[in-house]
């Protein structure tokens, strides 16, 4: 008997920044994921791609540059090859975990595109950075070139920025859904989707980066699934933290975390669109909870024994 519905997003420490790196990765995140299936619960599974897509996007950029041969790759292309990448470590992993506990499940890996609005606001203010760090002159040198918009990154040189739309619609759920209901674990919206926007009967695809925790969000929202857990690498969300006065919370409602976002308490570039992502899922309906915690703790999470849940 099928206990809950979950969408788990994972986060950038459930998987590694080299091959090697995220083979190893993937085989500890798959047994908490695992554990989540063999307890008798649906699971999809989400995955940022960050540190992926960036290095396939250099690499395909060099190639062009030193092979004549080697056409330059458009940036939704190298998300759908991270999509495949990544997808191909985590379902082997996960696949091994299940055998190895005598679970036949099979697991699926969806390469998964994700629409959004073509005059979202967030065209106009790319904010997202992707790929390699670069000189002010070689940033100078792609903007005159490629058109690319490019600013500085902590002081650590300059980077590519492309928007972050928010996601509306995911263009193969009924597939995850058919895949869900044959008792299969899937892996989806990878890096929040390879973004495209509808031309009648064309999925156009776009230069930009959907936060993987919103595509999640959208997808468990359309899944109707019990629970959207977002992992991270901290087992709860806290107010002051790192302060004298932090407070580690186990629950809050939506209300009370606009009011800790009002107040700053939620780092933008970290907690801030997780706690934005469980928001939005929790109030899409009664009775949809999220929570936030570690890898290590989700199955715990939902017993209710850990980590921060977001109700409405």
């Amino acid at each position: 008997m099928v206990k809950d519905k979950i969408v788990v997003a994972l986060g950038g420490n459930a998987l590694g920044n080299t091959p090697n790196e995220q083979i190893e990765a993937v085989r500890r995140t798959a047994k908490p994921i695992v554990d989540l299936v063999e307890e008798g619960h649906e699971v999809v599974i989400s995955h940022g791609n960050g540190p992926q897509v960036g290095m396939i996007n250099l690499a395909m950029d060099i190639a062009s540059k030193s092979a004549a041969a080697t056409p330059e790759m458009p940036f939704p292309e190298c998300g759908a090859m991270s999509q495949g990448y990544i997808g191909y470590h985590l379902q082997n992993a996960i696949r091994e975990e299940l055998l190895n506990r005598g679970l036949d499940n099979p697991v699926s890996t969806i390469i998964t595109q994700v629409l959004v609005d073509k005059n979202d606001p967030a065209f106009e203010n790319p904010t997202k950075p992707v790929g390699a760090f670069y000189t002010k002159e070689e940033a100078e040198k792609l903007t005159k070139e490629k058109g690319f918009v490019m600013k500085e990154d902590a002081g650590r040189g300059y980077r590519r920025v492309v928007p972050s739309p928010l996601p509306i619609d995911i263009a193969e759920k009924e597939t995850i859904k058919t895949l869900i209901r044959n008792e299969q674990v899937v892996i989806a919206v990878g890096g929040g989707g390879i973004p495209v926007y509808e031309e009648g009967n064309k999925l156009i695809g776009v230069s930009a980066v959907i936060d993987k925790d919103f595509a999640s969000a959208k997808l468990a929202e359309i899944l109707e699934a019990d629970y959207l857990i977002i992992l991270t690498a901290v087992e709860k969300v806290a107010i002051n933290f790192g302060k004298e006065d932090e407070v580690w919370l186990s629950q809050i409602t939506i209300d009370e975390a606009e009011k800790y976002i009002e107040e700053g308490q939620f780092a933008p570039g970290s907690m801030l669109p997780k706690i934005k992502a469980a928001m939005m899922f929790a109030s899409s309906m009664k009775g949809r909870k999220a929570l936030i915690t570690s890898l290590e703790k989700a199955a715990e999470g939902i017993e209710g024994k850990t980590g921060t849940k977001i109700v409405k």
